[in-house]
């Protein structure tokens, strides 16, 4: 961890600096911090977010006992079933930051319930995308090259779903609930005001690629059609018959912060890097600008989307 990337995380992002297990909310995930698998779906890199969801679990069970209520009138009140609020209480799934709240009132907590969101919402993401999806929440400009699958943001239910369902060794059940719960929670920035500007090109390879079957490409396909109507959003496709590409280096996300600071995220097989060194975040900011005037401008990019439909 270069001292520069510790300044600029402690600028801007909130939090402190955390590099044994890789990025807290505010500060960038450790360059070359691995995911190694561990044992029946569950990875060592989950488990420091496994412990705080676990934790707040605990707290909400015995502040609803102490109330005495029962988990099925609890969860009427909350407007959950009764195994779901059995499975917030056991650490299998995490709560939303609106039902923390609305079980703040109902307990009676007085808030105790409420310091445990932004530490239930970041034990969402795995360790070593913590602090990009801080920066996702702070950010003005968001500019991702994509070359593998479709992007996080753009994907629907069903195809995170088959996505999560293929990794190996397979994820548990509640892991892949917990990752699709977190990965839609991220969609709220299509939505935030003030709009940042978003920009995506993917290779026509991605949206080819039958993940999960011809139904969730032909939903996949009509999202991204729905999406690109955005004004805050681009979307544009690579084909596969152009001759030139700046982005055969991989996958990789510009960020730039509403205070101007630019940070450079890629993932590789089983490590990420977020960085913010000046010299390598204006060169990606650069590459990414050759990439987007290669491929097929947005309306190009919607009729060529809309083909691949009409194949399906």
């Amino acid at each position: 961890m270069t001292a520069s990337l510790a300044g600029a995380l402690s600028g801007g992002g909130g939090g402190d600096m955390t590099e044994r297990k890789g990025a807290e909310a505010g500060t960038e995930a450790v360059p070359g911090q691995r995911e190694n698998d561990g044992g029946a779906g569950r990875r060592p890199e989950d488990e420091p977010g496994r412990g705080v969801i676990v934790a707040f679990g605990q707290t909400m069970k015995t502040l609803r006992v102490r109330e005495g209520l029962e988990r099925e009138e609890f969860g009427r009140r909350l407007g959950y079933s009764a195994s779901t609020i059995a499975s917030f209480e056991q650490g299998r799934r995490i709560p939303t930051p609106q039902a923390i709240d609305r079980a703040d009132e109902v307990l009676g907590a007085g808030g105790l319930l409420c310091l445990w969101k932004e530490q239930v919402e970041r034990a969402q993401y795995p360790v070593r995308f913590q602090g990009m999806a801080q920066l996702e929440k702070e950010c003005a400009e968001l500019l991702m090259y994509d070359a593998l699958i479709v992007n996080g943001l753009l994907q629907t239910e069903d195809y995170m779903r088959a996505l999560l369902g293929m990794r190996r060794p397979p994820l548990m059940p509640e892991t892949i609930d917990q990752r699709v719960t977190a990965r839609l929670a991220r969609r709220d920035i299509f939505d935030r005001q003030p709009a940042p500007l978003l920009g995506f090109v993917m290779t026509e390879a991605v949206l080819r690629q039958h993940y999960g079957g011809t139904g969730v490409l032909r939903g996949q396909l009509e999202h991204l059609l729905l999406l690109g109507q955005k004004r805050n959003v681009e979307i544009q496709v690579m084909p596969l018959n152009c001759e030139e590409n700046a982005g055969v280096n991989g996958p990789f996300t510009v960020v730039t912060r509403k205070d101007g600071k630019k940070f450079v995220y890629s993932e590789a097989h089983a490590t990420s890097t977020l960085e913010a060194d000046t010299e390598h975040t204006v060169l990606a900011a650069a590459r990414y600008g050759i990439i987007r005037s290669q491929a097929l401008r947005p309306r190009e990019s919607a009729q060529f989307i809309e083909r691949l439909l009409g194949e399906l």
